[in-house]
């Protein structure tokens, strides 16, 4: 069958929902150290559990969708995910949440299950265009999550959020069911040589390899910002409460919005000349950034050009990976969000180290190098795969 927009939209809707699991704990943190009286670092340790969680179930889970039928194990993860969110509003202490986070960690990866089956049932002159119109909903779900736990952990608790997010989570799976096509598995063999196939992949697919490192530094210079940003916007001149720096988030809803726009400048011409877009708006953002950073003004145009670029790299690059081998979309996918997430990890750990250095010039400075890096790249292998049209 093909996907009419119907699918589409909810699929985006399920997408942005899902993935929203892993981020509502960030802003509750302080909430959590004091009902279990510990630490607000030991606390946070509940968001490094989660993240933990997303990336087994990335390397672990998602390359199973080429050997077992989509929609199941969809619904098996979704499942999962509400029992998890469940027990995690009914922790007794800190270290039974962070096992409850890792699991919905785990089990969040539903998105980049229903991605592949996008574009799988998806015409390959609008692959693009589908992809970045689900994107679109991961993205915004990723970005607004945070407001939405923010207000409501400070009017209702931060035990509040977790059974709310249960029960949106439940509704999604019930309409997965009702609506999601089913999709025919690709793979045959075991479980073992499924995960081996996927490092063959990374070994005998060039362009897997470059998208791959180039989202990680466009998912990098992204976890730089938003790991930072909080100490910037809380501090002189802004002073702000976390309750209106999580309304940054709009701004960079914003360019998240941008997606399917990308997506069809894909399907139209190149991807390559999306990503250049894309990693151009990324370096214009930091610049805007390091010039502007006293104005507010300055740093909302530089969040919407951030997650606009972003947008254009992702988008486009998984385009491309999808456009290699539709048997294994799955496994590509498991090495090509894998290494993003790395990517997201080190730019969050680089954000940290840079500001106790230089403070906001340093991660500017990080941003910019990140960047310039993958300008590198993008012109090296284009001039290689240039030649090798020619």
């Amino acid at each position: 069958m093909t996907l009419s927009k119907w699918n589409i939209a909810i699929m985006a809707l399920c997408t942005g929902l899902i993935v929203a699991n892993i981020y509502y704990c960030q802003p509750l943190v302080v909430l959590i150290s004091r009902e279990f009286g510990v630490s607000e670092s030991n606390a946070g340790q509940v968001t490094f559990f989660t993240q933990i969680g997303y990336a087994l179930g990335l390397l672990f889970c998602v390359p199973l969708g080429d050997k077992l039928e989509r929609k199941k194990q969809i619904l098996i993860m979704t499942g999962a995910s509400v029992a998890a969110l469940c027990a995690a509003a009914l922790s007794v202490n800190v270290g039974m949440l962070k096992i409850m986070g890792l699991i919905i960690g785990f089990t969040s990866i539903v998105p980049q299950l229903i991605l592949p089956l996008a574009a799988s049932l998806a015409e390959p002159e609008r692959r693009g265009k589908v992809i970045g119109v689900i994107m679109s909903g991961l993205l915004i779900g990723i970005l607004l999550s945070r407001t939405l736990s923010g207000i409501i952990g400070e009017h209702f608790g931060w035990r509040a959020m977790f059974w709310i997010a249960a029960v949106m989570t439940f509704i999604m799976m019930i309409t997965i069911l009702a609506t999601f096509p089913q999709s025919k598995p690709s793979f045959t063999g075991s479980y073992g040589a499924l995960m081996r196939s996927v490092f063959t992949l990374v070994r005998e697919q060039p362009l897997l390899r470059e998208a791959s490192f180039l989202n990680a530094c466009g998912f990098g210079v992204f976890g730089l910002f938003w790991t930072t940003s909080v100490f910037l916007l809380s501090n002189p001149p802004y002073n702000f409460g976390s309750d209106v720096i999580g309304l940054m988030g709009l701004a960079a809803a914003t360019g998240a919005l941008g997606a399917p726009l990308i997506g069809r400048i894909a399907d139209k011409k190149n991807p390559r000349i999306a990503i250049g877009y894309g990693i151009a708006c990324i370096l214009a953002g930091y610049i805007i950034f390091w010039f502007f950073q006293n104005s507010l003004v300055g740093i909302v145009i530089g969040i919407i050009l951030l997650d606009l670029g972003l947008q254009g790299v992702h988008v486009s690059n998984q385009t491309r990976i999808y456009a290699l081998l539709p048997e294994a979309r799955n496994r590509m996918n498991t090495v090509f969000m894998t290494v993003s997430f790395i990517g997201t990890s080190l730019g969050s750990g680089i954000g940290l180290l840079v500001w106790d250095i230089n403070k906001w010039a340093g991660v500017c400075m990080a941003g910019i190098g990140i960047t310039l890096l993958s300008i590198l790249i993008y012109g090296v292998t284009y001039k290689k795969e240039k030649a090798v049209v020619l």
